[in-house]
């Protein structure tokens, strides 16, 4: 090593017994025999290396350091007496001549004992992120984010794919989330955006004449946060290929992610390539969802002539779904439980009945089935220990709540769900329109800037709600790592499909006046799509909350606690950028709640 150490913590064995050693790091904790013996932890980056103290004199020199204060010790390194099999360096310990304080911690007392920092609130994790980081288990996985990142970047090279960087400064522009704005200071009333992603850059570099561009890209969007989405910002792969297909991006994509997959996931088994195709139709009416979770073997059985008519007042006229598990050994208490879990989740009921060892139909509804016994066993295929869960409301409402319902069968039932893979897949085949939920009008159901397969021709023909796009998700165990799309790079046919939303040419040429006039001289056919890293690293640790992937995440309010952001700024800055804040009594309340 060079500077100050000649070894990591982690670095000494066997072989440097009786060699004289400089090691810095960070005084973890200290185990007092007597007075004038001890064992002191050494920790850095790399590891841990037991010092033994020896003598009173040494002691009192250990004495004046609080716990997380930065050492320097000088000493020779001796063979353990009692050797920790579960330590790289348990073969050794070093005796020091020397212990000098480089950093001092002044508190007495830490607000969590760093190795167990993953226990403690969330809140005082991220004030105290650098001491939380200081947590091997949770460095870990900030050192794996790196090398996926750099696995990353050079299979993407590899591929002969180029890295350019795009600008963070730019215009506010459609893309389904609320921009962040920066009010510009010389340009008295405009501003700037942050990118929600870097769409319109890398479509005009196509245009340019590049050929297969990529960057691990920061995206920024003002929306609230999820367990697999951190509010604010976020990484991914963004690429795009000039001359494309859609399964031109399939293929690439199927030889990039595998590998880094094999190599640092958690799981053994990686689904082999090519990934599987799934229609967006096929995946609801399968799986009651465009993000199927495909470890889980239950599947979505339509029962509404079945039932529609049993009896029971909340089939009564209404799209009925099935889930048929098998060798079911959930309880009531856990039926009841996981019922009421599907309601808080999807707002609607979910219902269910059994087939005891003898065939008969017992529990939820099963007293208004007797009739239909045995057309019920018959068509959906039933059998002694089979239960059976059911939705139903509008044919969407039972698919949706059906989907919720199947998760946590899976989860809840062992037997239906593999426990260590990685299973992916491609839907396809999404719709170019949808009616909106809230504006009840025609609008862009995925990408705006994706081809509708057939061109011009099927957007001046069919039904709008009937035209389906070049649009694709990549999915791996019920979470969306991408999205993408073979993109519209035809002047006519864009103008087209905007005029459907309400948007004419003129709304086209001033919402997208780089890339509209950028494909008016000759643009080539392009494709691309964007695996988020976030969830990418979140997928291959296990981990549930996509905080823990990330260095310096906010909290699940979009807040940095650890730096105070957002903050109050001087009137002085606001008036150079030409902002003018009306300050309430619930403005400054509020900061002082966050």
């Amino acid at each position: 090593m060079v500077q100050s150490r000649t070894h990591t913590c982690n670095a000494l064995r066997g072989s440097h017994i009786d060699e004289h050693v400089v090691l810095v790091g960070w005084f973890e904790n200290i185990r007092k025999v007597s007075k004038n013996l001890g064992f002191l932890l050494l920790r850095d980056y790399y590891g841990v290396t037991q010092i033994v103290i020896e003598t009173e004199e040494m002691m009192e020199v250990v004495d004046q350091f609080n716990k997380e204060s930065t050492l320097c010790i000088e000493g020779t390194v001796r063979e353990r007496s009692s050797k920790n099999k579960d330590l790289p360096t348990g073969e050794i310990e070093v005796l020091p001549e020397k212990i000098t304080l480089i950093g001092k911690c002044i508190h007495n007392a830490l607000p969590f004992e760093i190795r167990q920092s993953r226990e403690a609130d969330e809140h005082l994790r991220l004030n105290y992120r650098y001491l939380d980081l200081r947590n091997p288990q949770v460095k870990e996985k900030i050192i794996l984010r790196s090398r996926v990142i750099t696995a990353l970047r050079n299979k993407m090279t590899e591929l002969d794919f180029l890295e350019i960087t795009t600008p963070i400064l730019t215009c506010s522009s459609p893309e389904g989330a609320r921009d962040y704005l920066v009010p510009s200071r010389n340009h008295h009333g405009q501003f700037y955006a942050l990118p929600q992603a870097p769409q319109q850059f890398k479509q005009i570099l196509m245009t340019s004449g590049f050929d297969r561009y990529f960057q691990i890209a920061p995206c920024f969007r003002d929306e609230d946060a999820r367990a697999d989405r951190s509010p604010g910002e976020f990484y991914q792969l963004d690429m795009e290929m000039a001359f494309a297909s859609q399964e031109d991006v399939f293929y690439v994509i199927e030889q990039v992610l595998p590998p880094i997959f094999e190599q640092y996931g958690l799981y053994t088994q990686v689904s082999p390539t090519p990934f599987r195709r799934i229609s967006y139709a096929e995946s609801l009416e399968k799986y009651g969802t465009d993000k199927p979770d495909l470890r889980i073997d239950l599947v979505i059985q339509d029962a509404s002539s079945l039932l529609s008519a049993c009896g029971f007042e909340p089939f009564v006229s209404q799209s009925v779904k099935a889930i048929v598990v098998s060798d079911c050994t959930l309880s009531r208490k856990a039926i009841d439980q996981l019922c009421s879990a599907v309601q808080v989740q999807s707002n609607q009921k979910a219902y269910w009945f059994k087939v005891d060892d003898g065939g008969e139909l017992t529990g939820g509804i099963a007293k208004f089935l007797g009739d239909k016994k045995q057309q019920i066993i018959q068509e959906l295929g039933l059998k002694a220990g089979d239960f059976v869960g059911l939705t139903s409301g509008n044919h969407m409402t039972a698919l949706k709540t059906a989907g919720v319902f199947r998760k946590m069968l899976g989860q809840a039932c062992p037997s239906h769900q593999k426990q260590d893979a990685y299973e992916f897949c491609w839907i396809v085949d999404f719709p170019m329109y949808e009616i909106g939920e809230e504006s009840g009008q025609l609008e862009f159901s995925h990408n705006p800037f994706s081809m509708p397969q057939g061109g011009l021709e099927v957007l001046n023909q069919k039904e709008p709600t009937e035209i389906l796009a070049y649009q694709y998700d990549l999915v791996c165990n019920g979470i969306e790592l991408s999205s993408g799309a073979v993109r519209n790079h035809d002047p006519e046919t864009m103008i087209k499909a905007f005029s459907l939303v309400g948007l004419g040419e003129k709304d086209v040429k001033e919402k997208f006046p780089a890339m509209y006039n950028a494909f008016g001289y000759g643009a080539p056919s392009h494709a691309g799509i964007a695996p988020g890293v976030d969830r990418m690293v979140m997928l291959l640790t296990g981990d549930e909350n996509i905080r823990e992937v990330i260095a310096f995440p906010m909290n699940k309010n979009g807040v940095d606690v650890m730096m105070g952001a957002p903050s109050f700024v001087e009137d002085k800055q606001l008036k150079e950028v030409h902002i003018q804040v009306e300050k309430t009594k619930e403005t400054f309340s509020q900061g002082i709640d966050e």
